[in-house]
């Protein structure tokens, strides 16, 4: 199992090969089209909840990589109250997927979650060589961000039932591209073992 130190002023205690990557799963929502997302993302935020819960289980971390949406001034604990607020169509979904304490966050001004953050010195901090991808949208953010995971020669796992896009055939073409192009293991949820993970990429990079 990934180590885990005491977490002291807000630095990074975990140490893990493997971690957990919700995608602008903080979302208010407020763009054209976003009724249809919406009804997509609430099914897709009740499946990442649960890996989420098996995620911290295994000792595994999770990161929020999330759009700023244009609000330079603002940070993650404002965006999190903004989405929470009763007139906001994604509340629903951000209700079920409330960072906790002890989750790291990164904010993007882009769509790949890579792009002038600190998603890289992150990882590299933690000992992460495979991302798990979830969130929105699988054809934009999602795509992108394992793009450059691809590039960084990270491994790539995206749950099927953990992404979402505005129809059924723009997610599907999606994770079909990220199967075939980025060499992605795209299992659904259920089938994902994070032990099993940790401890065969924990051998792949002993024995390097």
């Amino acid at each position: 199992m990934p180590a885990k130190s005491v977490d002291l002023h807000g630095s990074a205690p975990d140490k893990s090969v493997v971690a957990l990557l919700l995608i602008d799963v903080i979302n208010d929502f407020d763009f054209p089209e976003a009724a249809e997302l919406v009804r997509h993302a609430l099914p897709m935020a009740e499946r990442i909840a649960v890996l989420k819960q098996r995620a911290k289980e295994n000792g595994i971390p999770v990161v929020y990589v999330n759009d700023n949406f244009g609000r330079w001034r603002s940070d993650f604990a404002a965006q999190v109250t903004h989405c929470l607020s009763d007139n906001n169509p994604g509340k629903a979904v951000v209700k079920l997927l409330k960072p906790d304490r002890d989750d790291y966050f990164v904010l993007k001004p882009k769509h790949s979650g890579f792009f002038s953050t600190t998603l890289d010195t992150l990882l590299e901090y933690l000992g992460v060589t495979v991302v798990v991808l979830t969130g929105l949208a699988t054809n934009i953010c999602v795509l992108f961000t394992a793009n450059d995971a691809y590039m960084r020669d990270l491994h790539i796992v995206v749950p099927a039932d953990c992404v979402a896009s505005n129809t059924r055939e723009e997610n599907d073409n999606a994770l079909q591209q990220i199967k075939v192009v980025l060499k992605a293991d795209i299992r659904e949820s259920t089938k994902l073992n994070f032990a099993e993970l940790t401890t065969r990429f924990a051998k792949s990079n002993s024995a390097l």
